[in-house]
């Protein structure tokens, strides 16, 4: 905060012109010496002081109320997030619900049972998003990240989940049906319960992966997995996975 100090009295009118050296600058002299003596004057009025300290009480009181309703803003912005998501409920493309679907996740807020069928997510991160019971059948979210998602009992037949990251994702119980998981990483991925029948695998990482409980994947196409467990490929195989190399220019 400025505080105002009492200025010293200028000098008179006469002394002034008395100093100056050429008459041409006396109008630039005048307008200084009327701007010093207002300034003398200005300076000793203690009201102008009183507004000083108005105004600094105004800014700390205009901060008060900015900190005070963060949290009406916060939820003002959900909000408005959750209205984008609801509103492309069913609809192709974006529509918005990537940047509103990351931002709820960064402010951890539940997806659990959230509607995005159909749509156009790729590249999408949702790490570690608590997205139980979702429907992202049909979704395009190839490139995406979900690594240690909660995805049990999700939907996500027919999606296509090409080069994601699944790492350490609760995949429990999800329905992966005719999913394309191409070069996916699932390395620890929990799939107890879960269906993968007709999905994609090829090349798909699976380090460590929980599959001893996996419910089905028949027709899944295991070809040229990385680093499957021990016993996976001859398990797959055994309840009706395939081994069929793909022409990439049909993908």
């Amino acid at each position: 905060m400025r505080v105002l100090q009492p200025r010293t009295r200028p000098e008179s009118f006469a002394e002034g012109v008395s100093r100056l050296r050429r008459r041409w600058t006396i109008p630039f002299f005048v307008i200084d010496w009327l701007s010093e003596w207002m300034a003398y004057y200005l300076s000793h009025w203690n009201f102008l002081e009183v507004l000083e300290y108005m105004s600094s009480f105004g800014v700390l009181v205009a901060v008060l109320f900015y900190f005070s309703e963060a949290g009406d803003r916060v939820k003002q912005r959900h909000y408005q997030a959750w209205q984008v998501i609801n509103t492309a409920q069913g609809k192709g493309g974006s529509g918005g619900r990537v940047d509103a679907l990351q931002e709820l996740n960064a402010d951890d807020v539940p997806l659990v049972g959230v509607d995005a069928s159909g749509a156009f997510l790729q590249g999408i991160r949702l790490s570690r998003a608590k997205l139980r019971r979702a429907n992202l059948s049909s979704v395009d979210v190839r490139n995406s990240d979900f690594s240690e998602a909660d995805l049990q009992d999700a939907n996500l037949r027919s999606a296509n989940f090409r080069e994601s990251d699944f790492r350490m994702t609760d995949l429990r119980g999800a329905d992966l049906s005719a999913s394309d998981l191409t070069g996916a990483d699932l390395t620890r991925a929990l799939l107890d319960g879960a269906v993968l029948d007709g999905a994609d695998l090829t090349e798909s990482k699976l380090a460590d992966l929980n599959w001893k409980n996996i419910a089905s994947l028949k027709g899944a196409n295991i070809h040229g997995v990385q680093n499957a467990p021990a016993g996976f490929v001859q398990w797959a195989v055994k309840h009706g996975a395939v081994d069929s190399a793909q022409d990439e220019n049909s993908q």
